[in-house]
């Protein structure tokens, strides 16, 4: 899609949604639309953090017809959004405006590209990895005995199913030939040989995976496919295997730098309007680095398995750092929820741009609530 090109906001939607998946919300986490009407026209977004009154002033201003924010303006529970409340006035600006709201949370999280690797790019991490990484879809081997002349139209069958599919490829599998022997049995109404007389058939074992999700459709092709009256197949369930998709972000520097040296990096990329804090021996070398976007209090623990030198996060609290630091773990920097989510922001209003094909814009002041800053002595 070119820019400036007019789209429904269901369009947007389908961007945003395959960009970051719902599935990979967090079950407590609210995503999604919040508002808006989806046959409505999009022509311009506006990017943030948090929605504020001020992101809603300054989309307004703009011309918005859409604010995707990452983190959800209706978390918890509501039974109102009435005008008098602070985020019923929020949702009544948005609707008298005519503007939309999205929200991309713990899905943008674990999502790649997500919120991490934005981060992770802002200190040219290199080889990067999930933290915690999420499982990948639970797949099925399929093995199926197929006459040779027969292969293709099972194959295309099972292919049409869902099956045969590797990240970005398609119908994928592999065969090799061999004998087929059976014999048919007295109630048989066998497509090849005759009751009672053993026959050996050159078959082909044709191999190929599918989403366990699809077993019963998957299997139903396959029936309906195979020339014979009881196909020869067998369906392995694959151990689970680490996804690329997952919370926060493991990679390497470039080269070497000490503690001090990083915590000073991470004032000038990431611009906290309260700075940034750390805990540890500031001449550590830094190599192995792990990263979180927001409050990464949870995955200290993985950090330190993970044998990372440090750990840059957010709301980072007292007692956990100290018994991190304690037990030897890594250097730690919490630079805060806002400036560790803020990078995120580029690269979704890149993504409305080039594949949304709309005017997107990221609002560019501090929404973190903590907005005062004195520091020692004063």
């Amino acid at each position: 899609m070119s820019e400036n090109t007019v789209q429904t906001l269901a369009d947007v939607i389908g961007v945003l949604d395959e960009a970051y998946p719902r599935r990979l919300a967090e079950s407590w986490d609210s995503v999604g639309l919040v508002c808006g009407d989806p046959a409505e026209s999009v022509t311009r977004a506006l990017v943030c953090v948090d929605v504020t009154d001020r992101v809603v002033d300054a989309a307004v201003a703009s011309g918005a017809d859409l604010i995707l924010a990452h983190h959800p303006l209706l978390l918890r529970g509501v039974d109102s959004v009435a005008a008098d409340t602070p985020k019923g006035r929020v949702i009544h600006r948005l609707v008298r405006a005519g503007i939309a709201l999205f929200t991309a949370h713990t899905n943008a999280d674990s999502a790649r590209p997500g919120v991490s690797d934005a981060l992770a790019a802002r200190f040219g991490l290199l080889d990067t990895v999930p933290l915690r990484p999420l499982p990948a879809r639970p797949m099925d081997k399929w093995v199926v005995m197929v006459p040779e002349g027969s292969s293709d139209q099972v194959s295309e069958a099972m292919f049409a199913a869902g099956a045969g599919a590797i990240g970005e490829y398609r119908d994928c599998s592999w065969s090799v030939t061999g004998i087929g022997q059976f014999e048919p049995q007295a109630a048989a109404n066998p497509a090849i040989g005759v009751i009672g007389r053993r026959e050996r058939v050159d078959e082909a074992r044709v191999e190929m995976v599918a989403e366990r999700g699809l077993r019963n459709r998957v299997l139903a092709a396959l029936r309906a496919a195979h020339p014979y009256e009881e196909p020869a197949f067998d369906t392995l369930e694959l151990a689970e295997v680490d996804s690329e998709l997952g919370l926060g972000r493991i990679g390497r520097l470039p080269g070497p730098v000490t503690a001090a040296e990083f915590v000073a990096l991470a004032q000038r990329e990431l611009r906290g309007p309260w700075g940034v804090r750390a805990a540890g021996d500031p001449a550590t070398v830094i190599e192995a680095v792990a990263v979180c976007g927001g409050a990464g209090d949870s995955l200290l623990g993985a950090a330190a398995a993970a044998g990372v030198d440090l750990y840059l996060t957010g709301d980072l609290r007292h007692h956990p750092a100290d018994e991190a630091i304690r037990a030897g773990g890594p250097v730690l920097v919490d630079a805060g929820h806002w400036a560790t989510e803020f990078p995120w922001c580029r690269g979704a209003a890149d993504l409305l741009r080039g594949r949304a094909g709309i005017v997107a814009q990221v609002y560019p002041e501090p929404t973190d609530p903590f907005g005062m800053y004195c520091g020692p002595g004063l």
